[in-house]
C-alpha cells in the first residue's frame, strides 16, 4: 500500500525521487514554488525546460532534478481559478494523474507534490486539496511501485486542507 503523507516545509529539499513543480505553461519559473524549484536545481534547469518547448494546461514534464535531492523534477501545469466552471478540477486532476506517471515511468518510487494552483493560479485551497488527495488515491500507486506520496504545504493552512482532505476520503473514492 502507499503512503500518502502531508507536511509543511519546503519542496525543494524533499529527499524523493521525484518533486512535482507547479510549472506555467512556458515552463519557464516564475514565482512561488516554481521560482525556488528553479533557484535550487541550478543554471541547467531553464535550457532543460525550454527543449521541452512548453507543456498544456493538465499537463506534465520531466526533467533531471539537477542540483535538488531529488532524481526528477516533474514540471505539471496547473488550471488558472476561473470560478469552477471550465473545467478546472478535471485539469487539476490531470496534473496529479500525469504526473504520477511519469514519475512511474521514471522508476520513481517516492513524490513530493505542492499545493499545484493554489498560489497565484487562485484555485480555492480547500477544494484543490480534495483534488489532489482523489487523485493520487484513485491512481494505482501501489500497482506502479510508487509507494510514498508526500503532499508538501507551504503554509500551515494549506497543511490543516491536506490533512482533512485525507481524513475524509477513503481509498477507491
Amino acid at each position: 500500500m502507499t503512503s500518502i503523507e502531508t507536511v509543511e516545509g519546503d519542496i525543494t529539499t524533499c529527499r524523493v525521487d521525484a518533486i512535482v513543480n507547479a510549472a506555467n505553461s512556458r515552463l519557464a519559473g516564475g514565482g512561488g514554488v516554481d521560482g525556488a524549484i528553479h533557484r535550487a536545481a541550478g543554471p541547467e534547469l531553464p535550457p532543460a525546460c525550454r527543449a521541452l518547448g512548453g507543456c498544456p494546461t493538465g499537463e506534465a514534464r520531466i526533467t533531471p532534478g539537477f542540483a535538488l535531492p531529488a532524481h526528477w523534477i516533474i514540471h505539471a501545469v496547473g488550471p488558472v481559478w476561473h470560478g469552477g466552471g471550465a473545467g478546472e478540477p478535471e485539469l487539476l486532476a490531470a496534473c496529479y494523474r500525469t504526473s504520477l506517471a511519469l514519475a512511474a515511468e521514471h522508476g520513481a518510487r517516492s513524490i513530493a507534490f505542492p499545493a499545484i494552483s493554489c498560489g497565484v493560479y487562485g484555485y480555492p485551497v480547500a477544494a484543490a486539496c480534495r483534488v489532489s488527495v482523489a487523485s493520487i488515491r484513485d491512481w494505482p500507486c501501489a500497482e506502479r511501485g510508487i509507494e510514498r506520496v508526500l503532499l508538501v504545504a507551504f503554509s500551515a493552512e494549506v497543511s490543516r486542507h491536506w490533512g482533512a482532505a485525507l481524513s475524509a476520503s477513503r481509498p477507491g473514492l
